[in-house]
């Protein structure tokens, strides 16, 4: 199983992940932190994706995607992470961490984690 980040996740459903991604996307069931959903409804609502989350075909898409809710370790991880970013990246990096699930970003800052665990 991989983690997404929500870029990463955006890019899988419109079809422009990169070669690397879509070959790890392929192998591996995907998952997300639920921050995600938040940040796709909130980005979507700022007009800076076409992703629509009321649209049907983008339910149908999170259908087959595990959802790691936010829980007390989750939380406590987000702040014992090894780097600081804004705090949905943090929770999602927490949540590999927290479930031994490989992150899948192209966030730099996070990729230089020694905590997290990376695909």
């Amino acid at each position: 199983m991989l983690n997404l980040d929500t870029h990463v996740l955006i890019h899988a459903l419109a079809g422009s992940a990169t070669p690397r991604e879509r070959r790890l996307l392929a192998k591996e069931p995907w998952s997300i932190s639920g921050i995600v959903l938040w940040e796709m409804t909130k980005l979507h609502q700022l007009g800076r994706i076409d992703l629509d989350p009321g649209d049907a075909d983008f339910v149908r898409a999170l259908g087959g995607i595990h959802v790691w809710p936010i829980t007390l370790d989750i939380a406590r991880q987000s702040v014992r992470l090894d780097f600081r970013s804004d705090p949905a990246d943090e929770l999602i990096a927490a949540t590999s961490v927290v479930h031994a699930v490989p992150l899948l970003t192209r966030d730099a800052r996070i990729r230089k984690s020694k905590m997290v665990p990376f695909s």
